[in-house]
């Protein structure tokens, strides 16, 4: 029974990360113009509507070649399949691992949609310090960005030398 729940939460967070992240997209998509831009917090947070035909950091959003979006889709499925797999067979990780999965697990699911049915990904967030922009960003890379980070933290915690018992 335990595993049974523990997997309900990790569908309910899955669950929630798309459609959030698919939400918010559409809210951006039907509110906004491309290429709007409203700033939301000054010198730190704008909200920018730009579509991004590549992968993280535009890569290979210049590239007309047409293996293109079926090798990201093709990517994107094996690195999903791969974490379900993980997941499924208990090999996650403890609770950081197993919610860290789930986020990208999420995420790439998020923008694995769009790529499917838009040909590309809808960012949104453009977060800068002064002048210094990030890439633009939405809540799908959001969630894959703290999924890595808790699983970062797992292992860093995994790795840290313990006191013996007194």
């Amino acid at each position: 029974m335990a595993r049974a729940v523990r997997f309900g939460w990790l569908a309910a967070l899955f669950a929630a990360v798309v459609a959030a992240d698919q939400v918010s997209k559409y809210a951006v998509a039907t509110f906004t113009a491309p290429g709007s831009l409203r700033v939301l917090l000054p010198g730190l947070l704008n909200l920018t509507h730009t579509t991004n035909t590549g992968v993280a950091f535009g890569i290979l959003s210049n590239s007309s070649a047409p293996w293109r979006t079926p090798l990201l889709v093709a990517f994107s499925l094996v690195v999903m399949a791969a974490i379900v797999w993980l997941l499924a067979t208990d090999r996650a990780g403890s609770a950081l691992g197993r919610c860290g999965m789930a986020l990208i697990l999420g995420g790439a699911a998020g923008n694995l949609l769009d790529r499917l049915v838009r040909r590309s990904v809808t960012d949104f967030i453009d977060f800068h310090l002064g002048r210094y922009h990030w890439y633009t960003f939405n809540l799908a890379d959001s969630a894959i960005v703290l999924g890595v980070a808790l699983m970062l933290l797992e292992l860093w915690r995994d790795r840290r030398p313990r006191r013996a018992p007194v």
